[in-house]
């Protein structure tokens, strides 16, 4: 008898980023790691350096769009929560969005929406 998969109990559908985005640190002008999945509330971020718990940041990460466009997308984020990863000096970050602009909002919810391979957008 198979067991049936967890239900996922979060709001927002998310989807999972296939390509090697990177996520910048306005206030240092570094890449700090790379998205994992995005909604149009939060994010996850495999992070390549060390990240203060409970803390906001400003960050930056470039978003393909369906039409051949890239489109940064600037947010404003509190990181919920961290945890090792596989490999060593790397974190699993959440993040809350606080601060998204109307525009870039319409953009993400575009993008999560988009069914590029038949395959329905994970809420995972």
């Amino acid at each position: 008898m198979s067991t049936p998969p967890p239900v996922d109990t979060r709001r927002a559908p998310r989807r999972q980023v296939a390509d090697l985005v990177p996520v910048t640190d306005q206030m240092r002008d570094t890449v700090i790691g790379r998205l994992g999945n995005v909604s149009e509330t939060g994010m996850l971020m495999l992070a390549s350096t060390g990240l203060r718990e409970d803390a906001l940041y400003q960050l930056r990460f470039p978003l393909a769009l369906g039409d051949g466009r890239n489109e940064t997308i600037d947010v404003g984020v509190h990181l919920l929560w961290s945890e090792p990863a596989h490999v060593p000096g790397q974190h699993w970050a959440g993040f809350r969005f606080l601060t998204l602009s109307r525009e870039h909002r319409q953009l993400l919810r575009g993008w999560i929406g988009e069914d590029n391979d038949g395959e329905p957008v994970s809420t995972g």
